[in-house]
């Protein structure tokens, strides 16, 4: 049996933000849901061969504080992120500020390896950008 990534989750404070902040990156909308009542609505963004599915709910439930922050976040039980890699992490932090998604971007070598940094899309979730040049 062969298994391959299909697709992330997120939910959003507001659909179309996040629909406009993802497309900066390449993303485009491949489907689109509305519940008829109009409490909820789905859409599948595609990049490549994958997708990000964003949730949108009228009656939103806030994420706890820690998950804002990186430090924070990350010993909290869960999902903590999703990464967008990129052959150059220099090139891709001059488009996020050029392109005003992030002014204040802190590039990083992590413990295994990779040049990343974090920004947050319009709901406060945390997107890693990625060069990994490890060869794995």
């Amino acid at each position: 049996m062969k298994f391959s990534a299909h697709h992330t989750a997120i939910s959003a404070v507001d659909l179309e933000e996040s629909i406009s902040f993802y497309e900066k990156f390449g993303f485009r909308v491949a489907l689109r849901w509305k519940d008829p009542e109009g409490k909820s609505e789905i859409v599948h963004l595609k990049l490549g061969g994958y997708f990000l599915e964003i949730f949108w709910y009228r009656d939103q439930v806030s994420a706890p504080d820690t998950a804002s922050e990186l430090s924070t976040d990350l010993p909290r039980i869960g999902v903590k992120h999703f990464a967008l890699q990129v052959e150059s992490v220099e090139d891709a932090r001059d488009f996020v500020r050029q392109a005003g998604i992030a002014s204040d971007v802190d590039v990083r070598e992590g413990k295994t390896g990779v040049v990343y940094f974090f920004i947050k899309d319009p709901s406060g979730i945390l997107v890693e950008v990625l060069e990994d040049k490890r060869g794995l």
